[in-house]
């Protein structure tokens, strides 16, 4: 009698020896995103460290800081009025001696309807608020997604999102992977993404207030103060896990802050 494997996910071989920065666009600079960078800059010198060539990341925003940012986000009150990922990216360059680049505009397409070269990126992570950028998102990855050579070749995408105590992070493939042999493992290397897999729930959860709040007590009747520093610090584990260990079980986690469970999303 044989025993089924299990399933796991090999992480592209450009993550664990790449020959230049992995190139992460970083969509969305706010309660969630603003933590995630902070993350970021911990792996890219961790990874530099175990002698990686590291990361080079780059920010997607159009926002202003507002009073209402302060205290739930990464932001102090001498930066209110700034953009949020110029501020952010900014602070990043200043700590490690970088040269991550801010975007103080949507993720779009180009006004001639062509890709430009800072669109392109290894791994795409969002962390945007309303389910008709997720789908955008999605929309651009699959028309990148085309077999044509980009310098940057696109191979992850790491969606974050989140209601007032619950939240999820899903890790996805842009195509496929291919996988090594193993006698292990029974491999698997299309990982689908938010929008693919959960995109009715998504249209059916998505509430019709996205007004911007006008203050920290009336943000924080939206989401709890540590929901999004929680997801963040969880999600960015799964995608560091990815550059360490070469693989994994896990595509993502339910997360429910109000009874401090969480619930792995296995590999299928």
């Amino acid at each position: 009698m044989t025993s089924e494997k299990t399933k796991v996910h090999f992480t592209d071989n450009y993550l664990i020896n790449p020959t230049n920065p992995v190139t992460i666009n970083l969509i969305g600079a706010g309660g969630t995103g603003s933590k995630v960078l902070t993350a970021l800059m911990e792996m890219n010198h961790s990874l530099i460290q175990l002698g990686h060539a590291g990361l080079f990341v780059r920010l997607w925003d159009d926002d202003l800081i507002t009073e209402a940012n302060l205290g739930r986000q990464r932001f102090a009150e001498s930066e209110t009025g700034l953009y949020k990922s110029v501020a952010l990216i900014n602070r990043a360059n200043r700590w490690m001696g970088t040269n991550w680049k801010a975007e103080t505009q949507k993720f779009k397409l180009s006004e001639s309807e062509k890709f430009s070269e800072n669109i392109t990126a290894n791994i795409y992570i969002s962390c945007v608020d309303s389910v008709k950028s997720r789908f955008e998102i999605a929309d651009i990855l699959k028309r990148l997604n085309t077999g044509r050579y980009y310098a940057n070749r696109l191979l992850y995408s790491l969606d974050f999102g989140n209601s007032k105590r619950t939240g999820q992070v899903i890790l996805a493939t842009i195509g496929t992977i291919r996988q090594p042999n193993s006698e292990k493992y029974e491999t698997v290397d299309h990982l689908p993404s938010i929008t693919d897999e959960f995109g009715d729930l998504l249209k059916q959860s998505e509430e019709s207030d996205d007004t911007p709040s006008c203050s920290l007590a009336e943000a924080l009747e939206k989401q709890d103060l540590f929901i999004n520093s929680t997801l963040a610090q969880m999600g960015s584990s799964l995608l560091w896990n990815l550059f360490r260990n070469g693989l994994t079980k896990n595509r993502g986690f339910f997360l429910n802050l109000k009874n401090f469970h969480s619930q792995p999303i296995k590999i299928t």
